[in-house]
């Protein structure tokens, strides 16, 4: 019998992403996965609210916090992993082709203090990679295509797949960013769509769909495999190509990717501090 693991979903609204804590049931360790730090753009104003709750539910329900896992670097949220860090002394995991990332924008930030090597992360995981969490156990798979160095994690019967996949009528990742790639983005979702069909799939992010006015972020890999708008019915790899790069051609910059991707790839430590002791974001005009 698969084990199951406790999860429970925190929503944030201001970037509809679902950061989650797992729980083992029979020892209460437990890991986070893709915390967010709260940032007015306005201000340029950091905060620990988002943080504070899912530490407070993790204490609230008595699990003792073993680590903090990232799906990939995020170009929409800028990562509490850092401060979570900080709080709890626990470590900050993603995969091990981040080193690609980390050279692609610390280039574009001149971020002179970003070794491209994941260097600013405690642990780097490979395809195939397992590792505990109490009596589960965390196996690691590669799933690139939205970026080059995206992961899901398949914890018992449950897959934390990030940004790869969305509900089924929302439907799946964009792949223009650097090193994103539509035809590799299908393959990784095969693989997803590989495992049992009752596996639970939670989601990086929600948003509304015409028709649902309900925030969600679980299904199954049943009804990926049989409804996703993108890649459900059997849609060919050919035929998800084509669509998904015509999709993605129509869509914005998302609005944090400048100050994201430079806290990201710090493992969501800020900036260092210049002379004055104050720290800076650097937004490159005309780099992208």
């Amino acid at each position: 019998m698969t084990a199951s693991p406790i999860v429970e979903g925190l929503f944030d609204p201001t970037t509809h992403t679902i950061t989650y804590i797992v729980a083992d049931p029979a020892t209460g360790r437990a890991a986070v996965i893709d915390p967010v730090l709260d940032y007015d753009a306005a201000s340029g104003r950091t905060g620990v609210g988002s943080l504070e709750a899912v530490l407070a539910r993790v204490a609230e329900r008595g699990w003792t916090l073993d680590r903090v896992l990232e799906t990939h670097a995020h170009a929409d949220h800028l990562t509490g992993a850092h401060e979570i860090k900080v709080r709890t002394g626990v470590p900050i995991g993603i995969g091990d082709r981040i080193g690609g990332v980390q050279k692609t924008f610390g280039d574009l930030f001149e971020a002179t203090d970003v070794r491209p090597d994941g260097a600013a992360f405690d642990a780097l995981y490979g395809d195939g990679d397992r590792f505990d969490l109490g009596e589960l156990t965390v196996q690691v798979m590669h799933t690139p295509g939205h970026t080059p160095a995206c992961v899901s994690y398949v914890i018992g019967d449950a897959v934390f797949v990030g940004d790869t996949l969305f509900m089924p009528d929302y439907g799946t990742a964009r792949c223009d960013f650097p090193g994103g790639d539509a035809r590799t983005l299908y393959r990784s979702i095969q693989r997803i769509l590989n495992l049992p069909g009752e596996t639970r799939v939670f989601v990086g992010h929600d948003y509304l769909p015409e028709g649902r006015g309900d925030y969600r972020w679980e299904t199954t890999v049943a009804d990926e495999k049989a409804h996703n708008i993108h890649v459900g019915g059997g849609r060919s790899e050919d035929d998800f190509t084509t669509m998904r790069e015509a999709r993605d051609a129509t869509l914005k910059v998302p609005a944090l990717l400048l100050p994201a991707l430079q806290v990201n790839i710090r493992a969501g430590e800020l900036p260092p501090a210049e002379t004055s002791g104050q720290r800076f974001l650097k937004i490159p005009l005309n780099g992208l």
